[in-house]
């Protein structure tokens, strides 16, 4: 009985004792591309790598292997996998993501043999249709620039964007049939593959405040700060200065006026 459930543990002894690890869950908006890295330990250096679909191995779609003849190129191709044995890594490159790809990926490295079970790692893919900013919240110094960059996902290639200031509607800056807009305060650019910038020019106080980065009907907030900008003409011009600069006179003053005082006594100055 002993040996009967010793031999029955033998394929899972693999996953106690060596390892493969990825990164457990990724998001990314619908048309773009991701990199999975997946580390292995050191004796799977020469092992057959794999990359599937799925949560259970016996049912994973296989999407790529490490000894697939045909030579990948992680630019071209739908999925791609390369081994990088030297730093024990190898990478899954999957490019212009669905929505309907979502789900459950296997990293794994093939191990073979009746008794032995392939070392394998689990990562969750989420794939969005929709809009995304890269930072929400910016800070500019009065008088400097900013620039937001704004994300959307492959349907909205070919809609308006559009840079509001929230909840004033006459404030909508619209791109053009070629994806820009410029005037004196604001330009819009749009690379057409999935992303858009707006630049604020020459910031003023009164910009400070909550604005909106549309493609189509899909919206993302972006707070803006713009804070007062140093310099010493500010400073001179300061009430602090303007203190500092009447007491000063008042002391010249009362200093002559002593001096005028004490000299009939003959004092010499």
């Amino acid at each position: 009985m002993p040996l009967l459930f010793l031999l029955t543990l033998l394929p899972w002894i693999p996953g106690f004792l060596c390892w493969v690890n990825t990164t457990e869950q990724f998001a990314l908006l619908e048309g773009r591309s991701l990199t999975v890295p997946c580390h292995y330990d050191s004796q799977y250096a020469s092992y057959v790598k794999y990359w599937c679909r799925g949560k259970m191995r016996e049912f994973c779609s296989s999407l790529g292997r490490t000894d697939d003849t045909h030579s990948a190129n992680p630019a071209k191709d739908k999925v791609s996998i390369l081994d990088d044995p030297v730093h024990l890594v190898f990478t899954v490159t999957m490019n212009d993501l669905k929505e309907e790809e979502s789900g459950w990926y296997m990293c794994g490295v093939e191990i073979g043999g009746v008794w032995t079970a392939d070392v394998v790692a689990f990562t969750n893919i989420k794939v969005i249709h929709g809009l995304s900013v890269v930072k929400s919240e910016l800070i500019g110094e009065e008088g400097s620039g900013i620039t937001v960059e704004c994300l959307y996902s492959k349907r909205y290639r070919e809609s308006e964007k559009k840079w509001c200031r929230s909840g004033d509607w006459s404030s909508c800056r619209l791109t053009d049939s070629e994806g820009s807009y410029d005037d004196a305060s604001v330009a819009i650019s749009d690379d057409r593959t999935g992303a858009f910038t707006v630049t604020l020019k020459k910031l003023q106080m009164r910009d400070t405040g909550w604005y909106l980065c549309s493609a189509g009907q899909k919206q993302e907030a972006v707070h803006v700060l713009v804070t007062p900008r140093a310099s010493t003409s500010r400073l001179r011009n300061s009430p602090l200065k303007k203190h500092i600069y009447t007491f000063h006179d008042n002391v010249f003053l009362f200093s002559r006026n002593l001096k005028s005082l004490l000299k009939p006594h003959g004092a010499r100055f």
